[in-house]
């Protein structure tokens, strides 16, 4: 996973180790290192970010031993990179469920989740994955079948339901998917449930009325969170997307998949230092249970040390 990432920053350690860190060889190798970042379908943007912090920190450095320097050029990676990290809130879904069924104990209110990106980017199977992992965590789920335009998505949903045992709310296609989300909400009202985890369209071909659909869902039910769920494999398509999305509803947290296929990498790094918003979980398989949690320090570690 993310191996081209990894050799895009190994090569820079070892470059650096080889040289004397002037400012021509700092030139010369952030050079090269620009070009395995933007290979690796690292945003530009994040391209010029990193090796702006490491030319400041590079430049005319004086390091005496080959593995001191490379331990230096290591330390001023991950501190770059950390950097594009610090600046987002962190999102604890689970956390943030739990306190709300306790807060709203007498008064019962459900934890809404609304989830967004295009389609094909795997958006219906990430709401069943985590109907599983919430289910597994002892909390109860309904979930809203609202892309009500793509042909077979309120069966694909409904289908991943039954074998979760997990309630289903659907209209007909070409229903409003914001009245669909309401009636699920409605429902876990009634019924006491937890979570309602809405599905939604993703017309790329439409964006227009793709983004008023959107944000019409957001003002009928507000979401607690707003999940745009992005393809690893999509390199700077999908932070274009996000980029989008972010700007018509303002996401709180994104989840990638396909991360287990990603040799690249770019996507990973790029959505959080252009969005600001944090990735919390990566799909890795095939499976109900292949929903993990994203840890940026092991991230950053995995991109770095050997």
């Amino acid at each position: 996973m993310f191996d081209k990432l990894k050799s895009a920053f190994g090569s820079l350690t070892r470059l650096a180790t080889h040289s004397s860190l002037s400012k021509e060889d700092v030139d010369s190798i952030l050079s090269e290192f620009e070009l395995a970042l933007i290979e690796s379908d690292v945003a530009q943007e994040v391209v010029e970010g990193i090796t702006k912090d490491l030319k400041g920190a590079l430049s005319g450095t004086k390091v005496a031993r080959s593995e001191d320097k490379a331990d230096f050029v290591k330390t001023q990676l991950k501190e770059s990179i950390h950097k594009s990290f610090a600046s987002t809130t962190k999102v604890d879904l689970i956390g943030a469920i739990n306190k709300k069924i306790k807060e709203t104990k007498n008064e019962f209110e459900p934890f809404v989740v609304l989830f967004l990106g295009i389609n094909g980017t795997g958006k219906t199977t990430t709401v069943a994955r985590l109907a599983y992992l919430l289910k597994n965590k002892k909390i109860s789920v309904v979930v809203a079948c609202g892309d009500t335009h793509r042909a077979g998505a309120i069966e694909q949903l409904m289908e991943h339901a039954e074998r979760l045992n997990v309630k289903a709310i659907a209209q007909s296609y070409g229903s409003d998917p914001a009245a669909v989300a309401k009636d699920a909400e409605l429902y876990a009202e009634a019924h006491r449930v937890d979570a309602v985890l809405i599905d939604s369209a993703g017309r790329i071909q439409t964006s227009k009325n793709l983004m008023d659909e959107m944000q019409k869902i957001v003002r009928v039910v507000k979401p607690d969170l707003k999940i745009f769920v992005g393809d690893s494999l999509a390199g700077n398509d999908v932070v274009s997307q996000a980029k989008e999305f972010k700007a018509f509803t303002d996401f709180d947290a994104a989840i990638l998949t396909k991360a287990d296929a990603d040799v690249k990498g770019g996507a990973a790094l790029s959505i959080t230092y252009i969005t600001g918003k944090p990735i919390i979980y990566l799909g890795v398989g095939q499976e109900y249970k292949d929903l993990v949690p994203f840890n940026e320090e092991k991230f950053v570690e995995s991109l770095i040390e050997d």
